[in-house]
């Protein structure tokens, strides 16, 4: 068992967050009004509450709207670094020791911002928010490209450009289905050419096709989502007995890490409820299973909450979410030292101590 204090000071490790998902509403509401955009809600709790609702409601339309909201108030570099710095220290008030934090700097370039500008805000803010924030913390960018439009060559090379200078990491996100990974091969192969490490939204809203392209065709690193390996699993209702396919004996195989987002996946209809979430019997059966919390404004979640909804729906404690936090370290785009020392000097002791207790 863990308790409420525990959990939150437990060292956790977020491999899959969106900056623009992650905003608090009342700077959301500050920053608009400084602009002159106009919110669904002007109060701050109101506001948080449309957020959410708006991204359970059913309606694709609904959920994209609240990123037009929040996107549109992150386009100057002021904003952008308040974003960016508020984003680390409330990922570090709840525990998390090490954070990859990932935007699409094209999505930020309507007032007049060059791509670099954007990448330097970031950058600055994160710098801003891990030196106040009230609990140590690493934080680090990933480039994202938008897989419907035609920029993913330029984001790589910003990505290679800015890798010694917070970025860690690329990546894709979009709707899936229409838009697979492989139009973005030049990207990809380049990336590879350059030894850079990147990731690949798949196997969330289409199936294991994205799975299948964005590992075998494109070469991806992690998978983001991936809660669709599932349909190549073949299993009984308790989970005991499975038979794994080929793709998933690949992906475990290969300890191919899957960034998985539960709450989110509620929301997007990748799973019914946490209790049918695939991550049960993923972790069950030893794949490289991460917790995270993909869009935090619009799920009203964070690292301690998804913990808390796993734990109630499995069984989870303490040595559970010690192999998350170290899987998800193990999976990190950090040099191999640093991200050793995170789990030798950081995470192991915290959960001994604990334990020991």
């Amino acid at each position: 068992m863990i308790t409420p204090e525990q959990l939150i000071a437990a060292p956790k490790v977020l491999l899959h967050d969106h900056l623009d998902g992650g905003l608090r509403p009342g700077t959301v509401v500050e920053l608009a009004r400084e602009i002159g955009h106009v919110l669904p809600r002007t109060d701050a709790g109101e506001l948080g509450a449309w957020f959410v609702e708006s991204a359970d409601s059913g309606s694709l339309e609904r959920y994209l709207e609240t990123f037009d909201h929040t996107v549109a108030v992150m386009q100057n570099a002021e904003a952008i670094k308040r974003v960016a710095s508020e984003c680390v220290q409330d990922l570090a008030a709840d525990g998390v020791v090490y954070a990859e934090v990932r935007y699409a700097p094209e999505q930020h370039l309507t007032a007049g911002l060059t791509l670099e500008q954007v990448v330097d805000a970031v950058g600055e803010g994160f710098e801003h928010g891990m030196a106040t924030a009230e609990r140590p913390i690493v934080a680090r960018q990933l480039l994202t490209a938008m897989r419907h439009k035609a920029r993913s060559m330029e984001i790589a090379e910003l990505a290679v450009a800015y890798r010694d200078a917070g970025v860690v990491g690329f990546d894709i996100a979009g709707a899936e289905a229409g838009y697979p990974p492989t139009r973005h091969l030049d990207a990809f192969e380049y990336l590879q050419r350059e030894n850079a490490h990147f990731t690949i939204h798949a196997g969330e809203a289409f199936g294991l096709p994205s799975i299948w392209q964005a590992i075998q065709w494109c070469g991806a690193d992690r998978l983001g989502h991936g809660v669709r390996i599932i349909d190549d699993i073949t299993y009984d209702e308790a989970g005991e007995k499975a038979e794994l396919g080929r793709l998933a004996a690949y992906v475990r195989d290969g300890r191919i890490p899957l960034e998985m987002c539960p709450s989110s996946n509620l929301q997007t209809g990748a799973a019914a409820s946490i209790a049918d979430h695939p991550i049960g019997l993923l972790a069950k059966l030893r794949f490289r299973v991460t917790v995270n919390t993909d869009n935090r404004l619009m799920s009203g979640t964070s690292m301690s909450r998804e913990l808390t909804l796993l734990a109630e729906a499995f069984g989870y404690g303490l040595a559970d979410f010690r192999w998350f936090a170290i899987n998800a370290m193990k999976s990190a785009f950090l040099p191999f030292d640093e991200r050793l020392a995170i789990i030798d000097n950081t995470i192991k002791p915290w959960y001994a101590k604990v334990l020991a207790s």
